[in-house]
Order: structure tokens, then sequence, then C-alpha cells
């Protein structure tokens, strides 16, 4: 049977390892890289290169993937989160910096001819799936295309993220992603930063 055709929203390679490996014998995996909440710019070129590299590791080990980059595009997460500056991580900014992404996704899935989309985004700890998949349930009923639901975390999926990232030496971020997150952080709990996404 021909597998289906997933476009993937990958948040960072990390993220990515333990969901490719669940996902790679039941779909045809394209990665797309989309994530304008990353701050600074640095740190995202740094997180794309370490998807990029993780995806060429795959591919050497006969891993059927590709990978779609996009462009920055932070003006568009500054305008999307105008007025949430101040939410703590994991409220209402974070909601809508997963429906900008998630929606980036699924436009592109359905002019490029994908059957489905879906998110890496649910395996973190961090990150609230029932929101997540809300999200893409509703922008499949907006762009008439499958969403795939998940709680990636589920089955020690954050645990093998951490395994294999370990394995191929991924570089795992100490913050989420955007500036305000960042922020937040450091002036509350610089102990936080300690932690791993």
């Amino acid at each position: 049977m021909e597998k289906k055709k997933i476009l993937l929203h990958s948040c960072c390679a990390p993220c990515s390892t333990a969901v490719i490996e669940r996902l790679a014998d039941e779909f045809e995996i394209t990665i797309l890289y989309y994530n304008p909440n990353i701050y600074p710019e640095e740190e995202y070129v740094k997180r794309k290169n370490e998807e990029i590299r993780y995806v060429g590791i795959l591919k050497e080990k006969g891993i059927s993937i590709d990978m779609l980059d996009c462009d920055y595009e932070s003006e568009k997460f500054y305008a999307a989160a105008k007025g949430l500056e101040n939410e703590r991580e994991g409220g209402a900014r974070c909601a809508v910096c997963f429906k900008l992404r998630l929606e980036e996704t699924a436009k592109r899935a359905k002019s490029l001819g994908f059957d489905i989309f879906g998110t890496t985004l649910t395996v973190s700890p961090h990150k609230n799936a029932e929101v997540i998949n809300a999200i893409g349930l509703s922008l499949s009923k907006k762009y008439e295309i499958e969403y795939l639901e998940s709680n990636f975390k589920k089955k020690n999926g954050y645990k093998r993220s951490v395994e294999l990232s370990k394995e191929n030496g991924i570089y795992r971020q100490a913050y989420c992603g955007c500036e305000f997150a960042l922020k937040i952080q450091q002036e509350e709990a610089p102990e936080s930063l300690k932690k791993v996404y």
C-alpha cells in the first residue's frame, strides 16, 4: 500500500527525531521548518541548520525524507503576538504561535498536494497537545486537508527524542524560542534556563 504524504511541521531537530522515527514506516515525510517565533535570528539559523543536518543523517541511513525550508518572517510572529508579550509561557501567546506555524503548514500541504499535515510540537512536555490538536483540526476544516492528531510525548516519546539527540550530537536549546519567553524566564527564574526543550 502506498504511504500517505505528510507535511510535518518541525519546531526543532531534537523534537523531530522521535517523531520521524515513529512515523517513517507509515508516511512519506517532508519536514517543514517554519518557525518565525525564534529569537534572535542567529538562534533561528542555528536551529534550522541542525534540522538540515539531521535530515542529512537520516538520508545517509537510507530513510526517505525531504525538507522544505522557509523564510524567517519574524515580523509575522510579532504581529500575531502583539498585546500578548507578557503572557506566561504556555498561555495565549503560545496558542497564537502554534496557529501561525500550523496554518502555514496546512496552506502549504494543501497547495503542494500532500495528503495530510502534522507537527512535532506535541512531543515536548512543555506543550499542550490538546490545544495544538484543536488548532490543527480547525485548520484541517478550513483548508480541507487531513490533520494528524498526536501526542508524541506519550509512549516515552520525549525520552526517546532526548536519546536520539544525544546519539546524533544534536544541539538542544534551553528555551522554547521567542524573545518574550526568554525574557520572562531570565527575569523570573534564571534556573529555568537549565531545562532543555
